[in-house]
């Protein structure tokens, strides 16, 4: 598990890892809410889609280096994002969990709770 941080502020205290492609290709569809964890992170991945999700979500895109390309707010279910192309990641959390100071070129930082 993960947290991630922007520098003393906590973006996330409980964050999940979606690695595998299976895992990638489900994500949070046809889940009720995050449950325990307060954001998914999918890598690789630089879009996504809300298909079969059940609630709105925020969507930070990522580099590989947790550089922030782009903050989505509040995406409802059944809506596709564009490509960002200098996205590695994606971090998906409940809409309105999202720091709404987040931006372009924001530096997070990641630490290893497990």
């Amino acid at each position: 598990m993960l947290e991630i941080w922007r520098g003393e502020d906590i973006i996330a205290r409980k964050v999940g890892e979606a690695k595998s492609m299976f895992s990638r290709m489900k994500g949070l569809m046809f889940s009720e809410s995050l449950g325990e964890y307060d954001g998914l992170l999918i890598a690789p991945c630089n879009s996504i889609h809300t298909f079969f999700m059940r609630y709105p979500i925020d969507v930070l895109f990522l580099t590989k280096d947790f550089k922030v390309v782009k903050a989505c707010r509040n995406i409802k279910p059944w809506r596709m994002t564009r490509i960002y192309f200098g996205a590695y990641q994606v971090l998906e959390m409940e809409a309105g969990k999202m720091n709404e100071e987040l931006k372009p070129g924001d530096q997070l930082e990641v630490k290893c709770i497990n």
